[in-house]
């Protein structure tokens, strides 16, 4: 089974947010929807900061990785 994307997991916490705000929801419910949101977020988060590293990092003419710094003044 594939890993769901990024964008299907956030949809998913989308629903679960929605579904929590709404106040109809049983406790024990609840309670489990709010572990899954929280996985959830962990996950997209992890996501987003892996990409944040992977573009904030260039090559130099010797092939190796270097982290990105702007040059000030621009």
């Amino acid at each position: 089974m594939e890993e769901p994307t990024f964008e299907e997991n956030l949809a998913q916490l989308e629903e679960i947010v929605k579904h929590l705000e709404s106040g109809n929801v049983p406790l024990e419910e609840a309670l489990e929807q709010f572990k899954v949101g929280v996985g959830l977020s962990n996950k997209l988060q992890k996501t987003l900061r892996n990409a944040e590293n992977s573009l904030t990092k260039i090559i130099d003419d010797n092939n190796q990785e270097l982290p990105f710094k702007p040059e000030e003044g621009k």
